[in-house]
């Protein structure tokens, strides 16, 4: 494209807010976390394919394509929570409750997606590769808001355990960034009310 084809985008203050914007707006806007998930209800595995691809199309810098995916349904989902538990306890946990409850609770959606990250060759490309990945997560929440899936973005207990990455196919030195709760809904959760952004402009 040159200058001459360049299309200069009209001011909203003067015709309007494009459609496109305004839907976009809208899907963030009605984006929850909730786990009020049926799990008798299977995901197409096709819907998870292309939820999962939204993630690529995050803004990546020096394009590492830092992401990998896993995903976990039916008993593989009790395999993942036994990784995670083992994780857990060699990071130092010692609550036994909180280990059981690790161990346990994948199985509250149909779907499981592991979110790692690549680790780069500083440690602030390895940051930024995250950066990359958490926005490619956002990607896919979007998407399936858009679908009226229930989803739920969960810390892992361990980051970097050896068990789960294993499990997941994941270099062991990656950074696990997410496990996603993925599943159509039997429920609404309530609207969190958000406080006013504060913007500092400069002119």
């Amino acid at each position: 494209m040159n200058a001459a084809d360049h299309v200069v985008p009209r001011s909203p203050n003067i015709h309007g807010w494009p459609e496109s914007f305004e839907h976009l707006e809208s899907v963030v806007q009605q984006r929850r976390t909730s786990l009020l998930i049926d799990t008798t209800v299977p995901v197409d595995p096709e819907i998870v394919t292309r939820l999962c691809s939204l993630i690529t199309w995050a803004p990546n810098h020096k394009r590492t394509w830092p992401w990998q995916v896993a995903v976990f349904t039916g008993d593989s989902r009790a395999r993942l929570g036994a990784a995670l538990a083992d994780d857990q306890a060699d990071d130092g946990e010692t609550d036994q409750a909180r280990i059981d409850k690790t161990r346990r609770k994948y199985g509250r959606s149909t779907v499981c997606i592991v979110v790692g990250s690549a680790r780069a060759d500083t440690d602030e490309r390895t940051g930024e590769n995250r950066d990359a990945v958490a926005a490619g997560i956002q990607n896919l929440l979007l998407g399936a808001t858009t679908l009226g899936l229930a989803s739920f973005w969960s810390s892992p207990p361990s980051r970097r355990g050896r068990r789960t990455l294993s499990l997941c196919g994941f270099p062991d030195t990656s950074e696990l960034v997410a496990v996603i709760y993925l599943g159509w809904p039997n429920g609404s959760v309530e609207v969190p009310e958000r406080p006013n952004l504060s913007i500092n402009t400069f002119g």
